[in-house]
């Protein structure tokens, strides 16, 4: 017989793992706080419901992916009395790490048990079953759930016991994507007050890699090693000019970072590396 899931939480992230599960002759049930969303997956195969604790009935897993703690918390409130207690939740939300652990222990104190297990995938990805899922949380639990979870993705990371670990790696991945979105944004408005195309700008990136920061200064920085390469004082040089250059039009990570390189040259560490911008 085909496995029966639950998924609460139909936006473009969800609709992608539910149609995923649907390719793979999953029965699938689903419900959404805006029904339209949840009706649009009823032509590929889903069972659509408008009773969150209904659409649960009959499930051996129930996944969430939800948009923030307040929906995890009230989708679980209305859900879980159709919720059996041997069926696992699965929760795929961003939520703040605090929130996931106090959740798994409020569940676990009515013998349901929760996983937390976020990912780093856009709904191609996930209709495609592509892209990195973490998970923490009780060891058994992962161990049942494992299968499943690397049926949805082609790379699953076990961080641990501690149940808010996955939440903590979520936030700090997404801090990077806002921090390299933020840079292009810069680089991109001083070559263009410099008169350069975006596309040519571009060009940038032909051949010079930044990621070789986070393999080298981030690793540095880790270990709390700050010998100059390019030390605070003259990287905050190289700021001021960077905002002259962009004829001081705003540049939110540099105007930021310039902030930042002051304060800890003030602080008597301008000799040290850039990566003594961690120090505390």
């Amino acid at each position: 017989m085909s496995e029966t899931v639950t998924f609460y939480g139909t936006g473009m992230l969800g609709s992608a793992m539910v149609r995923a599960m649907l390719r793979r002759g999953l029965t699938v049930h689903v419900w959404n706080r805006t029904a339209a969303k949840a009706q649009a997956l009823e032509a590929d195969g889903t069972r659509v419901f408008t009773d969150p604790a209904q659409a649960a009935g009959g499930a051996q897993r129930v996944h969430l992916c939800l948009s923030d703690d307040a929906s995890v918390d009230a989708v679980l409130d209305s859900a879980l009395p159709g919720i059996a207690l041997e069926c696992p939740i699965v929760d795929h939300s961003t939520v703040l790490p605090q929130r996931v652990a106090e959740r798994v222990a409020r569940l676990e104190e009515s013998g349901h048990a929760l996983l937390h297990a976020p990912v780093f995938m856009g709904p191609p990805m996930a209709l495609e079953r592509t892209g990195v899922m973490m998970a923490s949380g009780n060891l058994p639990l992962f161990a049942r759930l494992r299968a499943a979870l690397e049926a949805m993705c082609s790379d699953l990371r076990y961080l641990g016991e501690r149940p808010d670990l996955a939440a903590i790696y979520k936030l700090m991945g997404n801090g990077m994507i806002l921090a390299v979105v933020g840079g292009i944004n810069d680089a991109l408005r001083i070559a263009e007050e410099q008169g350069l195309a975006r596309a040519q700008a571009y060009e940038l990136f032909d051949f010079y890699d930044p990621a070789g920061q986070i393999r080298g200064r981030g690793k540095r920085m880790a270990n709390n090693e700050y010998d100059p390469l390019w030390s605070v004082d003259m990287a905050h040089k190289d700021a001021v000019l960077m905002q002259a250059a962009a004829h001081h039009e705003r540049l939110p990570v540099i105007d930021a970072m310039a902030a930042l390189l002051r304060n800890v040259s003030d602080r008597g560490l301008g000799d040290r590396d850039l990566g003594a911008v961690a120090e505390r």
